[in-house]
């Protein structure tokens, strides 16, 4: 077959039939961030994003503290996913990878990260917000991140 007429039939099959995402396909990927800093004791919201779309996964940062007795929480749709505190994260032993989905890692500089992320893309309809509720004094800053997409 010549490959001009190959090449005018491909680009005809992929011009004429749309091509179809599955179910954890996420188009138009992108990261929101949020920043408090300093921070006081009391509930933060780092992102906070309307639907519909899919989770992909998060990233909490926490510069200093006393204790850990930070709560990181991911809600979707009014619903919550994740509440734990870093220090109740750390004493389960989530600091590796697990079919879990979350993991916390200390840098030699003491930064505290939680990363959660699962399998699948989780989907939101309304909205998925993701916070922090702070109960220990001496906290620098928070910086939160999101991959989403639709």
């Amino acid at each position: 077959m010549d490959r001009r007429i190959f090449t005018a039939v491909t680009l005809f099959f992929i011009s004429t039939f749309p091509i179809v995402a599955g179910a954890d396909t996420v188009v138009e990927p992108e990261r929101t961030q949020g920043l408090v800093a300093p921070v006081p004791q009391a509930a933060h919201t780092l992102v906070n994003l309307q639907g519909p779309g899919k989770f992909v996964s998060a990233q909490i940062t926490k510069q200093g503290g006393a204790n850990d007795m930070t709560f990181v929480s991911l809600d979707i749709d009014g619903k919550n996913v994740v509440n734990a505190s870093i220090a109740a994260i750390r004493n389960w032993g989530l600091t590796q990878d697990n079919p879990y989905g979350i993991v916390l890692v200390t840098s030699a500089a003491g930064l505290k990260t939680v990363t959660i992320g699962y399998p699948s893309t989780l989907t939101y309809h309304k909205n998925l917000k993701l916070s922090v509720t702070v109960q220990e004094a001496g906290v620098a800053q928070i910086i939160g991140n999101v991959v989403h997409g639709k």
